[in-house]
């Protein structure tokens, strides 16, 4: 037996099932689950800086856009501030790094 205790995707438990294994689940409240998913955000980002590949990227997408769900915000609604962030500060096109600051 393989203890686990983490947030997983929808479908990983018939996919068990069908790989011939057994899987005990909970069904957690939307708080619950919302701590689990911090863990799950950490847990990803850890796995997309070993190997860098998108899909770990599209992971960690998928993450957030449930934590944003649960933290009462629609996709709509995260890529509105999204986009007024880029307005306000920019995003990250050219790939510039602050060296320093100084006051004048």
């Amino acid at each position: 037996m393989l203890t686990h205790n983490k947030a997983i995707r929808d479908k990983i438990p018939k996919i068990i099932r069908d790989s011939g294994h057994s899987c005990n689940i909970e069904n957690m409240s939307n708080i619950e689950f919302l701590e689990e998913l911090d863990k799950k955000l950490d847990e990803e980002l850890i796995e997309y800086k070993e190997n860098r590949s998108v899909e770990e990227l599209v992971d960690i997408v998928e993450v957030i856009r449930r934590i944003s769900e649960l933290r009462g915000t629609s996709l709509e609604n995260f890529e509105k501030i999204r986009s007024e962030k880029v307005k306000e500060r920019g995003a990250f096109e050219k790939n510039l790094f602050l060296i320093d600051t100084s006051k004048d």
